[in-house]
């Protein structure tokens, strides 16, 4: 096959099919197997004549490391055909599995608190690398995955067309079959891409990772943000509400002594009030190499509190994974030091 299958639809399948000189009803006894029961490995495909198989590769990815915490959340580290490694995670919630999904290996957008971004950015992944994450992490676990978010390691809209194509396959009602609704794309806030995001007519929920409500703060901490400003996106994100009609959700690392005061919870109020969105707050993840620190759960409530009396709709996200080297890049860092020393 000239593509890899997890990137092509139902009909290229088929299509493919005729040109191996199969029937086409050979392309949906495999994406059945793929799709449907989750198997990747030819071997137990036991209805599939040999041809169909040739040269076939589903995953070409391969699990280095697992770690589980014992509140069920499991990280996956993942390497590529080039050695390159990336982390994708499995959050669990009643009868809710959320596969948090990477689209880079590294990432360079610089973020002062992350420890994805200290080695900088290697590569974009290919489409077919995202997807793959979303088969480990069902294979790993025996969960059927009901939810999508792309907040892994890297800048989802900076990787535009395989993130892009990514959700259309994870929305194919012939492959994965999830809802649309049920697929968040997280930004780091990239005005022009959010903005051709919101062209695309797909329903899904636009997160956007703004950290503080100023703009000498924000560039204080996301390096990237010095070539825009919260205005910028903040205008960019009413586009996109406009087009699908669909809440935006701000995400914001609560910092100790750093983003959590008062002013930055007034400031927050402000933006907040100027768009249809939710605001989640995440106590920061602390990393070994980090010099920030983790914010008490009463400082986060309070915090909280401040912004719901400023009339703005807000959760405190409960940590989850901690004993998982939850942070986004902890795992493959901590993996690679393991492995030079």
């Amino acid at each position: 096959m000239n593509r890899p299958l997890l990137e092509m639809t139902l009909d290229e399948l088929r299509a493919a099919m005729t040109d191996k000189g199969l029937p086409g009803y050979r392309a949906e006894q495999l994406a059945d197997w793929v799709y449907r029961k989750g198997v990747t490995d030819p071997a137990a495909m036991s209805n599939l004549p040999a041809g169909v198989l040739e040269g076939l590769d589903i995953l070409t990815s391969h699990i280095v490391e697992r770690t589980d915490s014992p509140d069920g959340v499991t990280k996956l580290l993942l390497e590529m055909p080039d050695n390159e490694r990336v982390e994708t995670v499995l959050i669990p919630a009643g009868n809710r599995a959320t596969a948090c999904v990477s689209t880079q290996v590294g990432c360079a957008m610089g973020c002062a608190f992350c420890a994805t971004a200290r080695d900088g950015l290697r590569r974009n992944l290919r489409t077919e690398e995202i997807l793959q994450q979303v088969l480990h992490l069902r294979q790993a676990t025996g969960r059927e995955i009901t939810n999508v978010v792309f907040m892994g390691m890297g800048e989802p809209l900076a990787n535009y067309d395989a993130t892009v194509a990514a959700v259309r396959a994870l929305i194919d009602p012939e492959r994965f079959g999830l809802s649309a609704r049920r697929i968040t794309v997280s930004t780091i806030g990239l005005p022009g891409k959010i903005r051709r995001l919101a062209k695309e007519g797909l329903p899904v929920t636009l997160a956007i990772s703004l950290h503080a409500p100023n703009d000498a703060l924000r560039r204080r901490l996301v390096p990237a943000a010095k070539g825009t400003t919260i205005e910028d996106i903040v205008s960019a994100a009413q586009t996109f509400f406009r087009s699908r009609k669909r809440e935006v959700t701000i995400e914001y690392v609560l910092i100790r002594d750093v983003n959590d005061t008062k002013l930055c919870a007034e400031g927050l109020i402000r933006i907040a009030n100027r768009l249809r969105c939710n605001v989640n707050l995440i106590r920061y993840n602390p990393s070994e190499e980090g010099d920030f620190r983790r914010p008490s759960a009463a400082a986060a409530e309070s915090f909280a509190a401040r912004l719901r009396r400023g009339g703005v709709n807000v959760q405190v996200r409960r940590s989850r994974g901690l004993d998982a080297d939850a942070a986004c890049g902890q795992l493959r860092t901590r993996s690679e030091q393991k492995n030079a020393s």
